[in-house]
């Protein structure tokens, strides 16, 4: 991949998630900081996610603001949804984890 493709690949995702960064910056939900911690804590527990032998990464949606996580999505077990919430609460940082994910 040229230097040229590259760097329009990583403008146009930028250009795509610019309006979602910036709902809670410039709604006043947190300052740029917080956003960067917060993108930090998601990042984490989704990495921690894929290395476990137990939680199905592509079925578990994590969101964090203001290092307050939250979990959704559907899992086939509750041995399952209570790993993902106890990774979660591993992450330096988190607050505290709304555990939303539904059993099938």
């Amino acid at each position: 991949m040229s230097p040229a493709s590259l760097a329009i690949r990583l403008l146009t995702a930028l250009a795509l998630t610019a309006p979602v960064v910036g709902c809670d910056v410039f709604q006043g939900k947190q300052n740029v900081t917080e956003y960067a911690d917060d993108s930090s804590i998601t990042n984490t527990i989704r990495a921690r996610f894929v290395e476990d032998s137990i939680v199905h990464v592509g079925e578990i949606g994590v969101t964090t603001l203001n290092g307050n996580v939250r979990l959704t999505g559907q899992v086939n077990s509750d041995r399952e949804r209570q790993r993902a919430v106890q990774i979660a609460y591993g992450v330096k940082g988190v607050r505290s984890v709304a555990n939303e994910i539904g059993i099938r």
